[in-house]
């Protein structure tokens, strides 16, 4: 495994995405709509429990049909040239890395959007610099655990169906941890009391990266 690899593989993947530009557009267009849908539904002020509670429900589904085709647009062909050529391991933190890009700045996104149709009552009293890192962090951990999944579920064949019941309970975890840390932090609770739930979302996304690392070079090679 070598930087220079997993360099020219997140180009690779940079690549990729300007040629499906359609594919961003469909996550935005996800997003945007299943915010506005929420927003007709409750037509109201939400409590800051529930605030929270549907921004992350709503971004879980995002980063689900976002990472989804992670491994689901190559052929048997272009894996078999990427085998030739570069250690598995490098795929796989490339991807990671790409994904984790890809999830921050749709995160980032979807709080502007939600915060824009749902109100930004509940931010008012809030350390907003701490819900943010939670949004960042909460991101790059959906990104580790779904790559993962993604990775496994295009070995088996059955992508779509299997990544949805292998990631619910994958991702359950990091989902709690991610959402407490960010009700903390919506409450306005000092550092000294959610450092501890941050920490442990930074844990579970090197535990998550780690596993991946580890795993993925026998899934290659299947």
């Amino acid at each position: 495994m070598k930087p220079t690899e997993i360099a020219h593989l997140v180009r690779l993947e940079v690549a990729l995405d300007l040629r499906q530009r359609a594919a961003w557009a469909g996550m935005l267009l996800y997003v945007i709509s299943a915010v506005y849908t929420a927003y007709l539904t409750v037509k109201g002020s939400l409590g800051t429990s529930t605030w929270n509670a549907l921004f992350w429900i709503i971004l879980l589904f995002a980063a689900f049909n976002a990472l989804a085709r992670s491994f689901q647009r190559e052929d048997a062909g272009r894996q078999l040239y990427l085998y030739t050529l570069v250690d598995p391991r490098s795929v796989v933190l490339a991807r990671a890395l790409y994904n984790a890009v890809t999830m921050v700045v749709l995160s980032l996104l979807s709080l502007l959007v939600f915060s824009l149709l749902m109100g930004t009552a509940p931010l008012a009293s809030a350390n907003v610099g701490q819900f943010v890192l939670a949004v960042v962090l909460g991101g790059i951990g959906f990104a580790a655990v779904l790559t993962l999944i993604s990775a496994i579920a295009a070995r088996a064949g059955n992508g779509i169906g299997l990544m949805a019941i292998l990631g619910f309970p994958l991702v359950l975890p990091l989902l709690l941890t991610v959402m407490r840390a960010s009700k903390l932090a919506l409450d306005g609770v000092a550092w000294s009391v959610t450092s501890t739930y941050f920490g442990g979302i930074v844990l579970l996304d090197i535990i998550t990266v780690t596993l991946a690392w580890i795993l993925f070079p026998y899934l290659w090679r299947d």
